[in-house]
């Protein structure tokens, strides 16, 4: 199958075959900051080829709601890369959003942030901070799959498999060894959800056994974001689920003290897009002042997912003699550790100059050449056996008495050859012996198993709900028992 950061159809590039990549120059400052990053590009000899497309506010403005032209979805889609200058959505109008656009429409299923510090040459409240948060960009509640199941009950899915954990979870491996970074920590909430953040922390922890010369440790996500804002410097790679990596990102970025400094990638099975963390900012486009950084990192990314790791190095050392040298423009400029104030031209010459360049103080980056190379390994065979099912009941009668309830539909049940085990309600078991102080909804679970067998099929399920209905018991959903080689593979009840 096609690797997930380095596209099968797309050769590593050499100096004699230019890669092809899609150039978005994008809205506000965008033009400004991407001509500057394709300047260095060249004058470092990037192996690339550039194919601009015209996506965001002028292809809104035609009338096209994603703001991303047939054309440009056909370049994209050809070329496999996107380097993409910030965009602006406008307010209003059904206007969707062009990175939720691509992200879901080429399947990116990795979203890659680092939040670094430049202390001293750009002020940090932690000097010491370098850390990237690769989150999980397709699964989890993000799926958006709602339902409003009774007068006082909504319901969300959290969606995770086990070949979109493998592909996040190998890739954050993956990427560690190509940026030369040291530890992975895994963050989820398997305490609580122990069968969706669970499978995300089994699989995690078998690929960590395939990377010995990478270290590796496992954090609930609660005690893992207050360590993160707290003390970052702890930390090196970070990967997590999608709602999670969300917030992560938004931590680190607003404790890092350099968020226009910052890059960014989703990556795919087939297509990438690079860009910078920050906005459009249209109040300033233009003026010929914006910092070109965060859409320079976000490009070194993509030689780096490119295979041309030396050039991404070259570059990225040069700009962080730049920034040591203190020749800074105007949104990281401080009198006591700048030397000059530059705008956006005179920013990328400085940059350009020292190609060849290290820092001293800093420390330069070393990457790993190749690429990165994600190939999840098949889902291995299981022995699935059906072996009760939970009915939601919407119900509003009788003071909402679970005693009612429970004996109500043990004796539907009954009937068929079914025994009704418990009754829950937002989770917290209510029937038997349940607890007068518990809330109850008109939302309850309630869980049968077969009185006469250990293992079902299909069928008799529907003679359960076909008793349960003309008893005259609104079921509104149901979900499968079922073991896999033996295991529960559902949740107890608070209480069971």
């Amino acid at each position: 199958m096609p690797t997930a950061a380095d596209p099968s159809t797309a050769p590593a590039p050499t100096l004699d075959t230019p890669t092809p990549i899609a150039v978005a120059y994008g809205d506000g400052i965008g033009p400004e900051i991407t001509e500057a990053v394709l300047r260095i590009l060249d004058a470092a000899d990037a192996p690339l080829q550039y194919d601009v497309v015209h996506i965001g506010k002028a292809a809104y403005e035609r009338g096209i709601t994603s703001g991303i032209p047939e054309d440009a979805w056909t370049t994209i889609r050809n070329n496999k890369v996107l380097l993409k200058g910030p965009i602006t959505t406008p307010q209003g109008g059904g206007y969707k959003s062009l990175n939720v656009t691509l992200r879901k429409a080429l399947s990116l299923f990795a979203n890659v942030r680092q939040a670094k510090a430049y202390a001293p040459f750009v002020d940090s409240n932690h000097p010491d901070m370098n850390v990237v948060v690769i989150r999980e960009n397709e699964e989890d509640l993000y799926a958006g799959i709602e339902h409003q199941q009774t007068r006082e009950v909504a319901q969300i899915l959290k969606l995770i498999t086990r070949p979109g954990s493998e592909r996040i979870i190998r890739y954050a491996f993956e990427y560690a060894r190509a940026y030369g970074r040291e530890k992975v920590t895994c963050m989820t909430k398997d305490n609580i959800m122990k069968h969706t953040d669970g499978l995300f922390h089994e699989v995690f922890d078998e690929v960590a056994a395939e990377y010995p010369d990478i270290e590796s440790d496992q954090l609930i996500i609660d005690i893992g974001a207050a360590r993160v804002a707290a003390q970052p410097e702890q930390f090196d790679v970070i990967v997590t689920l999608n709602l999670y990596g969300d917030i992560l990102s938004d931590i680190t970025a607003q404790i890092a003290g350099s968020v226009g400094l910052a890059g960014s990638a989703n990556i795919g099975t087939d297509v990438a897009m690079f860009e910078a963390v920050h906005g459009s900012a249209p109040d300033i486009a233009g003026r010929g002042i914006a910092n070109p950084s965060g859409l320079l990192v976000g490009a070194t990314q993509m030689l780096v997912h490119l295979g041309a790791a030396d050039v991404a190095q070259t570059i990225k050392n040069a700009w962080l003699k730049t920034l040591e040298d203190g020749i800074h423009t105007a949104d990281i400029y401080q009198a006591e550790t700048s030397h000059r104030e530059v705008g956006t031209e005179a920013f990328t010459d400085a940059v350009i100059a020292r190609l060849g360049a290290e820092p001293d103080t800093l420390k330069p980056v070393r990457y790993r050449s190749g690429g990165i190379h994600v190939e999840p390994a098949p889902t291995p065979a299981q022995e699935k056996v059906l072996r009760g099912v939970d009915v939601f009941i919407d119900w509003d009668d009788d003071g909402r008495d679970p005693d009612v309830i429970g004996h109500g539909l043990e004796e539907a049940a009954a009937t068929v050859n079914w025994g009704l085990k418990m009754i829950t309600n937002r989770g917290v078991k209510v029937y038997p012996d349940g607890l007068p102080e518990t809330f109850w909804t008109d939302h309850w679970r309630c869980r049968f198993l077969p009185a006469d067998a250990e293992a079902i099929d299909f069928a008799r399920i529907l003679d359960l709900l076909g008793a349960l209905h003309n008893a005259g018991w609104d079921v509104i959903k149901t979900e499968h028992l079922y073991t896999f080689d033996g295991r529960r593979a559902y949740s107890l009840g608070q209480g069971e």
